[in-house]
């Protein structure tokens, strides 16, 4: 099983996309989770420039999310709610709207990580509401990570045991519902 997985932080140093490195690290046996690193070249949406040919970037996204069988987001909050160029990437990929769309269909995952003590959670909130109405199939499991900083080395490796358990049971879930989504559609 391939999963894509999107840091909706541009930072460098990113708990959001050490997130998703410790995702991948502990991910079910059989199971790749591979990181989208384009989110900074992506244009801001405008259906003027949703045309054939799409942006080159734009293009890779839509491409890396219909190669996939699943799809991890991880968002930090910003103001309350997903940063902004997350939520282009979200329209971009609901682009054509409906069956024919990278996210139409597509189980995902929504977990974030914040230096705060709500661990992201309104912005999880928002990303699953705009990716189900994009046609995604949004699990229902979460795992919003508060305290980030003290969660991870500096090198980025996550460090609390309890949360690492909390992600393998979360994405053992995740891959099980995946896995039988996938069996039915064979």
């Amino acid at each position: 099983m391939k999963i894509l997985a999107i840091s909706g932080s541009l930072r460098a140093a990113s708990f959001n996309t050490a997130l998703l490195r410790a995702a991948a690290d502990v991910a079910p046996e059989g199971v790749t989770v591979e990181l989208y690193d384009g989110l900074d070249r992506l244009p801001a949406y405008n259906e003027d420039l949703d045309t054939e040919p799409a942006p080159a970037e734009v293009a890779r996204l839509r491409e890396r999310i219909a190669a996939a069988d699943a799809l991890i987001v991880s968002t930090p909050e910003f103001n309350g709610t997903m940063p902004g160029h997350l939520k282009t990437a979200i329209d971009w990929a609901s682009r054509p709207y409906g069956q024919g769309s990278s996210l139409w269909g597509l189980p995902t995952l929504v977990i974030g990580a914040s230096v705060t003590d709500y661990g992201a959670v309104w912005a999880q909130d928002h990303a699953r509401k705009a990716l189900g109405i994009a046609g995604a199939r949004v699990h229902e499991g979460e795992l919003a990570l508060a305290r980030a900083r003290e969660r991870f080395s500096e090198a980025g490796a996550l460090t609390h045991g309890d949360t690492e358990e909390q992600l393998v049971t979360l994405l053992e879930a995740f891959t099980d519902t995946v896995e039988g989504a996938l069996a039915k559609a064979a």
